[in-house]
């Protein structure tokens, strides 16, 4: 009898949640409704992507990518199609610090990003916020709550759910952004490391140099394990985009010299050029009056050119010689992976040439073709 009252009483249950899971069906935006359960498998390697909108995302080279993080308008057929190739896709996550101080602004914040996730089926939250903080501030050790009350919540509601927190190239105060970076690596999934725009503060000669030195990028990470970050919750971010310089001077051995920009108490900064997204690069690179260069000891490619008015400018960018030397790192360290900013600059026109550009781009993030090797276990 008991048998069968369980029976009996499972049979009702299952009743009682066909008219909710009938709904749930119906708000899927996904032809099969499976698509928007959540993804729940973590990964050996991240491939970490962040999409600005549009419909780049078509041509991905989804065999490689893990994690979007939608920083553009939502887009209902990315999600179900990046699930379907079992790839999680987060929300952008940024707020005020002054809300962040507040622990009850915080909790609502927290929950309204958490409802928003549900409703779009969405994995997890990709937390930007990018603000300068003072060591022991009050928002020093709010930042660090946040991101830890953020992972439990969702890690409580979202089965699979990923928090992810976006840090500087370098833990040394960068931008004055002083965080708890050992504690909010411990806390959340993984830390994503932007490691581009390292010439935000330029301490040195106001002089063009490359976006993500070779060696400076590499220096950051020794210097992140050393604050006891555990490699797998670093994903290195290169850049697909450089910056154009326009030179005050271009000396014979080939340095631009810039006008003097501060940025938070440095002299000089890359807001003395412009971003240029790779695809422009590539348009503009042969046509150069130099043709493509490469700095031996900041491992970077680079080319010279003059505009209409007879001015030069220098273009510093990564491409695929550049950035499978990061990629061979990240294999030969342990890193938890690799991303970019953003997947959408690259030209993913029909042109052979473009298609081979962006092919060659999407290869340099696997070590093992990069360098003609498998990475160091």
């Amino acid at each position: 009898m008991a048998r069968l009252w369980c029976g009996g009483c499972v049979w009702l249950l299952s009743l009682c949640f066909l008219p909710e899971l009938a709904r749930l069906a119906a708000a899927c935006p996904c032809a099969d409704p499976a698509l928007c359960r959540p993804i729940a498998d973590i990964k050996d390697f991240e491939v970490y992507v962040f999409d600005v909108g549009g419909k780049s995302w078509k041509f991905y080279d989804w065999t490689q990518v893990t994690t979007v993080a939608a920083f553009g308008k939502y887009d209902p057929e990315l999600l179900c199609y990046a699930h379907s190739k079992g790839a999680r896709v987060v929300l952008k996550g940024d707020v005020p610090l002054t809300d962040v101080i507040d622990p009850k602004k915080r909790a609502a914040w927290i929950s309204q990003k958490l409802d928003l996730a549900k409703k779009q089926y969405m994995d997890g939250i990709n937390i930007d916020i990018e603000q300068a903080v003072n060591t022991s501030s009050l928002e020093y050790y709010a930042l660090t709550a946040l991101v830890q009350e953020t992972a439990e919540a969702f890690h409580r509601e979202i089965v699979g759910s990923q928090v992810t927190f976006d840090v500087a190239w370098s833990p040394k105060c960068i931008d004055l952004r002083c965080y708890n970076y050992s504690g909010i690596a411990e806390v959340s999934d993984f830390l994503f490391v932007m490691s581009y725009d390292e010439q935000s503060q330029i301490w040195t000669d106001c002089i063009a140099g490359a976006n993500a030195p070779y060696n400076q990028t590499l220096v950051a990470y020794d210097d992140y394990r050393h604050m006891n970050v555990d490699p797998k919750k670093l994903v290195m971010g290169v850049p697909w985009y450089g910056y154009d310089y326009a030179c005050l001077n271009l000396s014979e051995d080939g340095k631009c010299t810039l006008k003097k920009v501060p940025f938070r108490g440095a002299p000089c900064s890359d807001a003395a050029g412009r971003q240029v997204p790779y695809k422009a690069i590539m348009k503009q690179v042969n046509s150069s009056i130099s043709g493509r260069l490469w700095d031996e000891e900041q491992k970077a490619p680079y080319y010279n050119y003059k505009d209409i008015k007879g001015a030069f400018h220098q273009v510093w960018y990564d491409d695929p010689q550049s950035i499978s030397l990061k990629a061979a790192y990240v294999a030969e360290r342990g890193l938890r992976g690799i991303g970019m900013w953003n997947g959408n600059i690259l030209d993913y026109s029909s042109d052979p040439v473009a298609e081979q550009q962006t092919e060659d781009m999407w290869n340099a993030l696997r070590p093992q073709r990069a360098n003609g090797r498998a990475p160091v276990s």
